[in-house]
């Protein structure tokens, strides 16, 4: 018991306080005393005591309604309650057990009992409270591994994933890619050869006249080479997205390894460009980008960028959700994402969506393991978790959320 605690008594008998008082006092307790039960609760609202010794009968609301009304409260339930008192039937003891008492001792009482008894049940809470906090710390820790494997896992299986689009694109990109400039050769040869016979239409055979006219050879010649042309640009984008895809997925060292936040968010916007897009109705939602110089930022790259897609596909998802509930506002949905630099030294991220927004009570369990908005099957709780853990944990930076009901959610990363 420390120096702070006390042990409360709750009698209408002057005596009966004195004796325990000294008794208690002279066992090395501290004590504190109320004669009724209105004051005892009054009491121990003000200031928890270790453990009550109650007197069942007393003026106004007696000891079992004290007790009752100790055990009603969340902030009182926990209190050990000794009932004191010269009632020995059987139903008066069933009843005091009922409302929450943990013992019952009998008036008139002997000094040494009462000091045993405190004793024990002092010993039992601080056992009880021991064993309270040493379950809540596993459940915690269970909870960090649990999102820790989760985190793991999906960074392993999304690497995996993509790495391996990556790598079946670039078996057929690279065979188009390389035949497309003797492709070019051969069809401004074989041009050539289609022109002379355009300029000397009259001297070919009939047949031949007729098939140069009835396909327009002028201008399929005036169009092929445009067709190349947009063959090419289209292989240089799809290039584009394969090295996007490795990025986004490269796997992390052991250590931090200098990056590019722009290229990051970047990589994750390229791989949700399908999402973006006007589905359903619903118009396309515009990612508006403000980037600001950034320098190389030390990190594990392939997190960041898991972080990135987490909270952007969120943000999709709530205009998604926005737009399928007010139709008749025919709100454009937009993205913005900003980038800073501080002078502290902090690369900022600012992510924010025109979508649903969130209350007060939402946004303080958000980054709370296992908790969801999403309906059931379409959320398992753990991605704005692991998301906190990449960012405070791994990069020892901070991530908070600023949202306001039916005008959007911003959330804000900051990395050193």
């Amino acid at each position: 018991m420390s120096n702070t605690d006390f042990i409360l008594i709750v009698d209408d008998n002057p005596t009966n306080l004195s004796i325990l008082s000294q008794a208690l006092k002279s066992a090395g307790f501290l004590v504190r005393v109320a004669e009724d039960g209105e004051s005892a609760i009054e009491l121990v609202q003000y200031k928890i005591p270790a453990l009550i010794l109650l007197d069942v009968q007393m003026p106004g609301i007696d000891g079992f309604e004290t007790c009752r009304r100790l055990k009603a409260d969340p902030a009182t339930q926990n209190i050990p309650v000794i009932f004191m008192t010269a009632l020995a039937d059987r139903e008066s003891k069933i009843q005091g057990f009922s409302v929450g008492a943990v013992d019952y001792i009998p008036k008139p009482f002997e000094q040494e009992e009462v000091i045993a008894r405190v004793k024990v049940h002092l010993q039992l809470k601080q056992l009880n409270d021991s064993l309270e906090q040493q379950v809540k710390e596993r459940t915690e820790n269970l909870q960090q591994a649990q999102v820790k494997l989760v985190q793991q896992e999906k960074l392993s299986m999304l690497g995996e994933l993509v790495a391996g689009i990556a790598h079946e694109m670039n078996n057929p990109l690279g065979c188009i890619a390389s035949n497309i400039a003797p492709a070019k050769e051969y069809v401004t040869d074989i041009s050539k050869v289609l022109q002379l016979c355009n300029d000397n239409l009259t001297q070919l055979p009939l047949v031949i006249q007729e098939a140069i006219k009835t396909y327009d050879l002028e201008f399929i010649l005036e169009d092929m080479p445009n067709l190349l042309g947009t063959m090419e640009l289209s292989t240089e984008r799809i290039k584009d997205i394969s090295v996007s895809l490795r990025n986004f997925a490269r796997s992390d060292t052991s250590v931090k390894v200098k990056a590019d936040v722009h290229e990051g968010l970047e990589s994750t916007l390229l791989i949700l460009r399908h999402r973006l897009k006007a589905v359903n109705g619903r118009p396309e939602i515009e990612a508006v980008k403000q980037y600001e110089k950034l320098p190389l930022v030390e990190c594990y790259p392939g997190q960041l960028n898991q972080v990135f897609m987490n909270i952007l596909a969120n943000a999709i998802d709530t205009l998604d959700e926005a737009w399928q509930e007010q139709k008749s506002e025919n709100k454009h949905p937009k993205i913005n994402i900003t980038t800073e630099h501080l002078k502290s030294e902090h690369v900022v991220v600012r992510i924010a969506d025109n979508g649903m927004g969130m209350n007060e009570l939402v946004k303080q369990q958000i980054f709370d393991s296992l908790f969801t908005t999403k309906a059931v099957g379409q959320g398992t709780g753990l991605g704005l978790a692991i998301v906190h853990q990449i960012i405070v944990e791994k990069h020892g930076g901070k991530i908070y959320c600023d949202s306001t009901p039916g005008r959007g959610t911003e959330f804000v990363v900051e990395i050193p």
